[in-house]
């Protein structure tokens, strides 16, 4: 993994020293000064007026707003009487990474991502491990003067085949990722996103015409744990995975194993049976290790018979590509063929010791292994 350095986009003139300086932001109800909207600031693209005042569309918490108050995820205001997001060409964290970190081990393997994020997230998360930046306001982070023309830009700098929209949650900073996608797809680029999923259908269908893939997070299979786990729910994390799929974007799926929440064998496999029955079955399953973590110290890490169970149960109901997260060396992190169980690709961590896919065929029996392969 590459980390950019601020010192090297100082020399590009791509880091805003202002980002400190600029008007801060007091979230408290009361309309703020005219200049509160920095240059970063940009109208929202899907909202209403009500008697109540602005209602965001984008997601399925649906906030309306008051002059002046602030949105659940942070960074969307309404500012006399429009919705506007302070997320916009402003992230605060730019990295390029392995496309195996998101994690995506199906879709253009040992390929760079070009990765952006904003504070914000329409998620409270108690386990969340980028609580820094997602649980804060792009007011209060120290961010990259970023607009969707000088991501491209740097994602070919880099030597990236794709943009990720990551770290934090793209659907809170979705105007953002959507003209970057856009500009993006023009250039041949790839767009991928890793997100909760807890988004509306409307700015989800707008969406996936320039999206390649998506890691979506199915935090559970049970809407009271999705309310007190992560202050959401379950049904439409699921209707976004469906019309992923059915519109072709590629879908890695991610369910973090959380001691005393989300490890009961028998809900995981209800998961899996309903990932088999709505099409699932062939694209990857992801068990990922939890390490204590935010509000959630007092648990213990995942213990690994647990993940090895949750990847048993997985696999006996149908599931053909099942890993395990966050435990390097294991060997879950290999894809096996389905039809003559030898290795495809090997791996370590995010590296690929070995290949063993030809035209998206096992090499040793020629059997199809679904996924984008170079």
């Amino acid at each position: 993994m590459r980390k950019i350095g601020k010192r090297e986009f100082l020399k590009q003139g791509l880091l805003c020293t202002g980002g400190l300086l600029c008007p801060s932001l007091t979230i408290n109800g009361r309309i703020f000064g005219h200049d509160y909207l920095w240059k970063w600031s940009k109208e929202a693209m899907f909202y209403s007026d009500t008697p109540r005042g602005v209602k965001c569309g984008i997601c399925p918490n649906e906030c309306t707003l008051r002059p002046g108050e602030i949105s659940d995820c942070r960074n969307r205001i309404n500012h006399e009487g429009k919705l506007y997001s302070i997320a916009y060409g402003n992230p605060c964290a730019v990295h390029v990474d392995p496309i195996e970190k998101k994690p995506l081990l199906h879709f253009y393997p040992k390929s760079k991502a070009f990765s952006i994020a904003t504070a914000g997230c329409n998620f409270v998360c108690l386990n969340c491990q980028n609580w820094e930046i997602s649980q804060t306001s792009p007011k209060k982070t120290r961010n990259y003067d970023l607009m969707p023309e000088k991501v491209v830009d740097s994602c070919k700098k880099y030597g990236c085949d794709s943009i990720a929209y990551t770290y934090g949650e793209p659907i809170s900073f979705y105007e953002y990722m959507y003209d970057t996608s856009r500009i993006a797809h023009q250039s041949g680029i790839k767009n991928v996103m890793v997100s909760n999923g807890y988004i509306n259908q409307e700015p989800l269908k707008k969406l996936i015409p320039f999206l390649d893939a998506a890691n979506i997070d199915l935090k559970s299979f049970s809407n009271d744990i999705y309310l007190k786990l992560n202050a959401g729910k379950l049904q439409p994390v699921l209707d976004t995975l469906i019309a992923l799929k059915n519109n072709n974007v590629w879908v890695e799926i991610t369910n973090l194993v959380v001691p005393s929440w989300t490890d009961d064998y028998d809900m995981i496999k209800r998961m899996c049976a309903w990932l088999v029955s709505n099409g699932f079955g062939e694209y990857p399953l992801h068990f990922s290790r939890f390490h204590p973590v935010f509000k959630l110290t007092q648990l213990p890490e995942t213990p690994l018979h647990t993940l090895i169970k949750a990847r048993e149960i997985a696999l006996k109901e149908g599931c053909k590509y099942v890993y395990v997260g966050n435990v390097p060396g294991k060997g879950m992190e290999n894809t096996i063929c389905p039809n003559c169980n030898e290795i495809v690709v090997e791996r370590r961590g995010y590296t690929i010791l070995n290949y063993n896919i030809i035209d998206g065929k096992c090499s040793h029996c020629k059997t199809k292994i679904n996924g984008v392969w170079n």
